[in-house]
């Protein structure tokens, strides 16, 4: 599980390597709006592609998962370098970006199956572990930019190295000896799965989560800089890629715990707690837009670690209401609608602010956990009820 942890964080530095120097490209290349959303989209929509892809061709189960993450983690880390080697203008970058998408989709299902086969009991904790280490490393570029590396291409050289050595590291881990049965996947088992009520649910549960998840880790730092820099703070770019790294980086301590509650008090219980927190800090952080860096930063931080809290119980919430047969493809249509939606809300954040402002910007985030909420809840009731029928059996 360290193992698998670590080289989880390495690889997904990659992710958003970009966004954390967006402040930089948009003065280089002069970005409008919506150009600065298509950086972080293009990666997103590789990984839809690529996920589908992997799925259709059940790639994940014909190739060991340490070797399918070895080659994936390799790819994102040489297209990452690639971008800062190669890329004069934002077309370029948006290529390597969207390769960069690709190659990740062979990096996050792969790896969270692999840990599964190593836990029969307290998979919740496990699966929250990787979760949390994915959230550490997706927070990184920020830490590499907060800590005085200016130049945008050191950047993404760093992430990109961290990618290929993590990729090696995982060389090193083998299959467990709770392997899970192949899943291959079938679009014939989508309609089927939506007509089970459980699997419908944690699915809306899950796209309520991703409609609030990507678009505050990818809009937060730049929320973050125009904050402190309304509030007077002279000298505000280091210290709010500091925070920012801190803010996302605190969600590692929500996913672990996250996972390790659910297996004690169940899965349905903290998607609520999560989604229910998250969803308050989303609808009155905007109104301290400008208020003391201090203020920000523990709304911030408490946001970053609810928000993630809830991500690895929606996978395995799938995995026990589920077909059996058709569990790879259940879960490949929920990363895929959730990839799309998050395309569409990281669009419309800039959008959004151009008109209104960050002061009511986050408030376009707010129906996700409601949505997630009224989900994990209605599922809560159902599950309670036909538990309480088995106990008067």
């Amino acid at each position: 599980m360290l193992l698998i942890s670590i080289a989880m964080l390495g690889t997904m530095t990659t992710w958003f390597s970009m966004t954390a120097i967006l402040p930089t490209l948009m003065d280089l290349w002069s970005l409008n709006t919506s150009e600065v959303s298509s950086i972080t989209i293009m990666v997103n929509l590789g990984f839809i592609i690529g996920s589908l892809v992997l799925a259709y061709m059940n790639l994940p189960d014909r190739i060991q998962p340490h070797i399918l993450f070895f080659w994936s983690a390799v790819l994102a880390g040489v297209s990452t370098i690639l971008t800062a080697v190669l890329a004069n203008s934002l077309m370029v970058a948006l290529i390597f970006r969207f390769i960069t998408g690709i190659a990740l989709s062979g990096i996050y299902g792969p790896g969270l199956k692999l840990v599964s086969t190593w836990f029969r009991f307290r998979r919740g904790m496990a699966m929250g572990l990787v979760v949390g280490a994915l959230t550490l490393g997706s927070a990184g570029p920020h830490l590499f930019k907060g800590i005085g590396i200016s130049s945008w291409e050191l950047v993404l050289t760093i992430t990109g190295l961290c990618s290929i050595l993590s990729g090696i590291l995982m060389l090193f881990v083998k299959v467990g000896p709770y392997p899970l049965p192949a899943g291959a996947f079938d679009p014939k088992a989508i309609p089927r799965a939506f007509k089970n009520q459980k699997v419908r649910l944690a699915n809306f549960g899950y796209f309520g989560h991703m409609w609030e998840l990507y678009a505050m880790w990818s809009w937060f730092g730049l929320f973050l800089a125009e904050s402190f820099k309304t509030s007077g703070m002279i000298d505000f770019s280091s210290p709010a890629s500091l925070i920012t790294f801190v803010v996302i980086g605190s969600g590692f301590f929500g996913a672990w715990f996250g996972g390790i509650y659910a297996d004690r008090i169940g899965q349905e219980k903290v998607t609520m707690l999560s989604l229910g927190i998250s969803g308050a800090i989303t609808l009155f952080i905007g109104f301290f837009f400008g208020s003391p860096p201090w203020i920000i930063a523990i709304l911030g931080i408490i946001w970053g670690i609810s928000i993630i809290a809830d991500s690895a119980q929606f996978s395995t919430l799938i995995t026990e209401h589920s077909d059996q047969r058709y569990v790879g493809s259940t879960l490949t249509i929920q990363l895929a609608i959730g990839y799309v939606l998050t395309i569409i809300v990281i669009f419309l954040v800039p959008f959004v602010e151009s008109i209104i402002g960050w002061k009511y910007t986050f408030l376009i985030l707010i129906p996700g956990p409601i949505l997630g909420f009224l989900s994990m809840y209605r599922l809560h009731r159902i599950k309670s009820r036909v538990a309480k029928g088995v106990r008067i059996e």
